[in-house]
């Protein structure tokens, strides 16, 4: 479904309200509720309006869609990101799973989150993304090695490893098949150029990560879009 808006302020607003809404009935039904948030700059605008939603929000864990294979005060980590703009205020008792863990390897590390996982609130309430110019989301680049295994919808696998040629740091990601375990997705887009890659993983099978998530059945999607 499509929500179109005039400014990415509006459809910041209506993001979060609609994240909110899905939180909230995750915990009217199991006491406790998982979102997976992405990093980058578009969605800090829906963390800050997120942020002052009334939620029990002891009750919340957050779990980030992928992340740069650096420490959390680093300034590129997106975690920093989501604690400085998502958990503020009441929001601050929101309980975050960490991604970056010094001493072990990043493939340990997805190892170790595909557990973690699986001991919070599962299936996820809802899961905010982003999309890349070049047809990404999470960390699903297309030049990954382990693209496929990312994308295989039915995977046993949560989290993966990536390497790619668009970051200097390794990065962790959430597959396919952990994201489409959500009771909805939002996808969140601004401008032109990414509307644009959106209409043609719409209405194509280009191959491109989006076109992947975009058709699959597990989990609706909303396309929140603003110029």
């Amino acid at each position: 479904m499509e929500h179109m808006y005039e400014t990415r302020e509006e459809a910041s607003i209506a993001a979060a309200q609609r994240i909110g809404a899905a939180l909230l009935r995750r915990l009217d039904a199991q006491g406790a509720a998982s979102v997976v948030v992405s990093g980058g700059s578009s969605p800090a605008g829906v963390f800050r309006k997120l942020a002052q939603t009334t939620l029990p929000w002891s009750d919340v864990h957050v779990v980030l869609s992928d992340e740069r294979w650096v420490p959390a005060e680093h300034e590129e980590s997106n975690e920093k990101l989501v604690r400085e703009t998502l958990l503020t205020g009441d929001a601050q008792a929101a309980i975050m799973l960490p991604v970056y863990r010094q001493g072990v390897t990043i493939e340990e590390r997805c190892g170790e989150i595909d557990e973690e996982l699986l001991l919070a609130p599962f299936p996820f309430s809802c899961a905010l993304l982003g999309m890349g110019e070049d047809g990404h989301f999470a960390s699903l680049f297309p030049d990954a090695e382990n693209l496929q295994e990312g994308l295989d919808v039915d995977s046993r696998q949560l989290c993966i490893p990536v390497h790619t040629a668009a970051s200097p740091h390794p990065r962790v990601s959430l597959t396919l098949s952990a994201l489409s375990r959500s009771d909805e997705i939002v996808l969140l887009i601004f401008g032109d150029a990414k509307r644009d890659v959106y209409e043609t993983a719409r209405t194509s099978t280009n191959g491109s990560p989006v076109s992947h998530l975009l058709r699959q059945k597990r989990a609706p999607v909303h396309v929140y879009w603003a110029p």
